[in-house]
């Protein structure tokens, strides 16, 4: 029996997916990894296809990095089922905002390397920030539709 090969991923499911990472504790592989993903997603997804994603990897890299020791992993077995509630979704707050810190230098590197190239292919500044061309959405006549195809 072969298996189909699974959706391709777009942003959303990049979402979707580091949203699982950002809510992650205890050990983690990327077996475990995708094994959460297909009860999230209901899609399998290999760890060479997930590693192509830059967030994903990056991602992964900085929440693994980040798990050593989480305060409502090691939180009293007795206490009040609020705080530990509490705790968890700080640590998922904490693990969000180290994943973004992560991307923004990312983008920051890419963004300087951008700038260099273009500097040393002499674009300015000004012909940088020319806006995009607008889109014309104009309901197209039937009549110039018949006309291009040529009936």
């Amino acid at each position: 029996m072969t298996r189909t090969r699974e959706k391709n991923i777009d942003e959303e499911a990049i979402e979707a997916i580091v949203g699982v990472l950002d809510g992650w504790s205890g050990k983690l592989t990327w077996e475990m990894f995708i094994d959460a993903i297909e009860k999230r997603t209901r899609l399998r997804y290999t760890r060479q296809a997930l590693h192509r994603y830059e967030r994903i990897h990056l991602a992964f890299v900085t929440r693994k990095r980040s798990l050593g020791g989480s305060p409502a992993e090691n939180a009293d077995v007795n206490m009040d089922p609020e705080l530990k509630m509490a705790l968890e979704h700080v640590e998922r707050l904490t693990a969000e905002n180290q994943r973004l810190k992560a991307e923004q230098h990312r983008l920051l590197e890419q963004f300087a390397r951008w700038a260099y190239n273009a500097n040393s292919r002499n674009l300015t500044k000004e012909f940088l920030d020319t806006p995009m061309p607008k889109v014309d959405r104009e309901r197209t006549d039937l009549t110039k539709l018949k006309l291009m195809r040529g009936g």
